[in-house]
């Protein structure tokens, strides 16, 4: 079964940025950046689990630039789900509250939940799709996407702390030898950079199955 393979665009997420201040006090804080860095090694030390599954580089960033203190704060950093707030945000917003409170930091009054009604709808309607077990390249067909942008769609879902079994896509799509190969180089690798991972794994593989296997990846290990 073959489907086009499109490029895969970035495409800049608008409602994600970090709500500024008046003067746009938007500059990560270095230190506190760090410390959270540090605190994601030592959790993900603890579990088991690379370091990006717990929280990737731009959600520290991001909290190291609009302190959320509370778990329903923490859900406005981009790539911070319900689930991921629960699993791992509470040592996070104890150690940006406490760093905080020591170095007398005011914190932006507004940390306005952002309104996804949109974006949510769409995400809705493939984790259900998924969950019926809808192929990929069908639903993004479905959807008026491409298939590069249905796994950017998938991907923000699981890395932001849902769980979705795309096993019944991978077996059709999938030698299960080359997909094993790619699962395990995301358990050694301390990076989910897919460029990485090509590098790594060699010609035979493409950023397509790549993709896949770590959306599988994050979904199992993380969630």
């Amino acid at each position: 079964k073959s489907f086009k393979i499109t490029e895969d665009n970035d495409f800049e997420e608008v409602e994600e940025e970090a709500p500024t201040r008046g003067g746009g006090s938007c500059a990560v804080d270095p230190a506190l950046y760090s410390m959270l860095k540090d605190l994601r090694k030592k959790l993900s030390k603890k579990l088991e689990v690379p370091p990006y599954v717990i929280f990737q580089d731009p959600s520290l960033e991001a909290m190291a630039t609009i302190y959320p203190v509370t778990l329903d704060e923490l859900q406005n950093i981009p790539g911070v789900g319900a689930g991921k707030a629960k699993r791992y945000g509470e040592e996070f917003c104890k150690l940006i509250k406490r760093h905080c409170e020591e170095n007398e930091i005011e914190r932006p009054e507004d940390l306005r939940v952002r309104t996804v009604a949109n974006k949510s709808k769409m995400k809705v309607a493939i984790i259900q799709a998924i969950d019926r077990k809808v192929a990929l390249d069908d639903i993004a067909l479905s959807k008026g996407i491409d298939f590069g942008e249905l796994l950017d769609e998938v991907e923000a879902i699981v890395y932001s702390g849902t769980k979705l079994n795309i096993d019944y896509f991978l077996e059709e799509i999938m030698d299960e030898d080359h997909m094993l190969d790619i699962y395990d180089y995301f358990k050694e690798s301390t990076t989910d950079k897919i460029d990485d991972a090509l590098d790594e794994l060699g010609d035979d593989f493409t950023e397509e199955e790549v993709r896949l296997v770590r959306i599988k990846f994050i979904s199992e290990m993380a969630n």
